[in-house]
């Protein structure tokens, strides 16, 4: 039986880690290099990195953060924000990430996707997805971009197909509303999206007690449970976590 991930989420805003409630009211929590070695030294299986600026900013990722925290993590290592291109996805692998999240750049540019699964393969282009509930969407939830400040018109079970069918391996969904919240995952749309794709589905936003990844690594169908307030907050280490989930058999690298 494949194990079920937890990922630790940073979200960076001109070089330290920040973390906000529903995308708003961000606060500096730490030097994410020193984070990002910690969370290693706790067991995490994988970190994700998010630039939650670049692309509202217009520049690309920064390598040199990249590469420091490359130096300090020997798992799998995914890197999201202001990646626009084949060349920026280029030199953030260079740089030593093993995955690029897109976001608001494969919105605006679906070929991204395409592109960057054919030079890197699929296991390296992560889509990035903000969404949000809105009851004129046919799911019933409508995509963001731009750190979810704005409103596409795409249907977010349309767009998960859709990024899968140009070569997305593997889905991040973030639920606006939940986020930040800690009061539990968004079931629905998690579970409608990993019933519909065949790729790994990373569930992000409302994580708040090991209680919420059971049920969203098992109701909501997820592969993975991204987690950001809950540790970093100190409430949780991601050793005490991985127990809790192995004692009721969800199974977790231990």
């Amino acid at each position: 039986m494949l194990k079920k991930r937890i990922i630790v989420c940073l979200d960076v805003k001109d070089g330290r880690t920040t973390k906000g409630v529903k995308f708003q009211n961000n606060i500096d929590i730490g030097d994410p290099v020193e984070m990002a070695k910690m969370y290693y030294d706790q067991g995490v299986d994988e970190l994700v990195f998010y630039d939650i600026m670049a692309s509202a900013r217009g520049r690309g990722p920064i390598l040199e953060l990249i590469s420091n925290v490359a130096s300090k993590v020997f798992i799998p290592f995914c890197v999201g924000g202001g990646i626009s291109t084949i060349d920026d996805i280029r030199s953030t692998i260079l740089a030593g990430a093993e995955k690029v999240s897109l976001n608001s750049q494969a919105v605006k540019n679906p070929e991204l996707i395409k592109e960057g699964a054919k030079v890197f393969g699929n296991q390296c282009i992560v889509l990035g997805m903000d969404a949000a509930k809105d009851s004129l969407m046919p799911s019933g939830y409508r995509v963001f971009i731009n750190g979810g400040r704005v409103a596409t018109e795409l249907d977010a079970l349309d767009w998960a197909k859709k990024a899968v069918s140009l070569g997305a391996g593997e889905i991040v969904l973030n639920s606006i509303d939940a986020d930040g919240t800690r009061n539990g995952y968004e079931l629905t749309i998690t579970k409608l999206i990993s019933e519909n794709v065949n790729v790994p589905v990373i569930a992000s936003g409302g994580g708040g007690t090991p209680a919420h990844l059971a049920e969203v690594l098992t109701n909501g169908k997820a592969d993975a449970a991204l987690i950001a307030s809950m540790v970093h907050s100190g409430d949780y280490t991601v050793k005490g976590i991985k127990e809790n989930l192995n004692s009721l058999d969800i199974p977790v690298r231990l």
